[in-house]
């Protein structure tokens, strides 16, 4: 099937009427002021080709390559922006005033008004806390948000880089006093970085979060780009390379294991003749509790090579090959409670 029609197969992103692509556009690449990255007119065509080929959900961030990505975002949404899904977040220090980030009202409201600047909008429509600062009020932070929302400058919320216990209590908050509750759940998952599974990913799917991976290809490990003999320092100026900024971010970067399970995938996609980079996308929407994973690409073929993880569908074997070689100890308290002789004495070991 031509990826064009599967980017058209909307999802409803968690307990919304808010319709989403399967792959979500990321442009964390859109500038070079980071050390990496692409240029504008090779950014407008991969954003182009993503709209044409019925992608509809562009993430973007106010931090990311200092503003330069939304800005782009907002010149290449403008002609059609009222179909489009633009997602962007704030959190991180814009400035050396220590209130120009954190999660708190004043650095909320200042990055929302500078978003809309930025990128020539009236509403944003998908807006995230991009990581739990630690230190400003649950009920600060969410008050904050719905206010943006009756505002009208936000339609819809949603949550990035933030412990599962901290987002269903503010879920639950949220459903108690009647304000707007989170909607999306940005986390880091892949065959390289899959604790996610533990908590993040059936909370969202049991409080409502459509979940939007990052960091699908682990900086590039299970591309096959990325060789043992790489490193993963910080650049020119201390600024931490792509590789740090996008990918197996939690695990402190690559590993023996996350180089064991690139060689299962790439011998995988030899097999089905398929990109690497095409399985380890595929694996990751074959998850029902996914939602729609972030692709970025720095040239135009990069991203179209990412789409065509659409059309693939991996066989049963596949599946098996890639979870043994990838899987990860569920922790307490999953192991004691999957125990049979717990299991027997709290529900005579019935299962939904």
């Amino acid at each position: 099937m031509a990826p064009e029609l599967e980017l058209g197969r909307y999802r409803l992103l968690g307990r919304s009427g808010l319709r989403v692509s399967p792959l979500a556009l990321g442009t964390l690449t859109f500038g070079t002021e980071w050390g990496f990255g692409t240029d504008e007119a090779e950014a407008r065509r991969i954003f182009d080709t993503y709209v044409e080929h019925g992608g509809n959900f562009i993430d973007t961030a106010n931090n990311y390559t200092n503003g330069n990505a939304e800005t782009w975002v907002g010149r290449f949404a403008a002609s059609r922006r009222d179909r489009l899904v633009l997602s962007t977040k704030y959190s991180f220090r814009t400035a050396r005033d220590p209130n120009s980030g954190g999660n708190h009202r004043k650095s909320m409201v200042r990055a929302v008004e500078a978003s809309l600047r930025r990128m020539a909008t009236d509403y944003i429509d998908l807006y995230f806390v991009h990581a739990w600062d630690g230190v400003t009020p649950t009920d600060e932070v969410l008050r904050g948000l719905d206010d943006l929302v009756r505002s009208g400058k936000v339609l819809y919320l949603g949550i990035s880089d933030t412990p599962a216990w901290q987002i269903a209590r503010m879920q639950t908050m949220a459903d108690l006093r009647g304000w707007t509750p989170l909607v999306g759940l940005q986390v880091e998952y892949s065959l390289v970085e899959r604790t996610a599974e533990r908590e993040l990913l059936p909370m969202g799917a049991a409080l409502g979060l459509g979940v939007i991976p990052w960091g699908v290809l682990a900086a590039g490990v299970l591309s096959g780009k990325r060789r043992r003999s790489e490193g993963d320092a910080a650049g020119p100026d201390g600024v931490l390379s792509e590789a740090r900024l996008n990918g197996t971010v939690a695990s402190g970067g690559p590993s023996e294991r996350s180089y064991a399970i690139a060689q299962v995938v790439q011998a995988i996609a030899a097999e089905i003749g398929r990109t690497p980079s095409e399985v380890a996308i595929a694996w990751t929407l074959a998850n029902p509790l996914v939602t729609s994973p972030l692709i970025g690409a720095r040239t135009l073929t990069q991203l179209e090579a990412n789409l065509r993880a659409l059309t693939i569908e991996l066989d049963a074997a596949h599946l098996v090959r890639l979870e043994e070689v990838s899987r990860i100890a569920p922790g307490f308290p999953h192991e004691f409670l999957a125990t049979e002789k717990v299991r027997t004495n709290l529900s005579a070991n019935v299962r939904r």
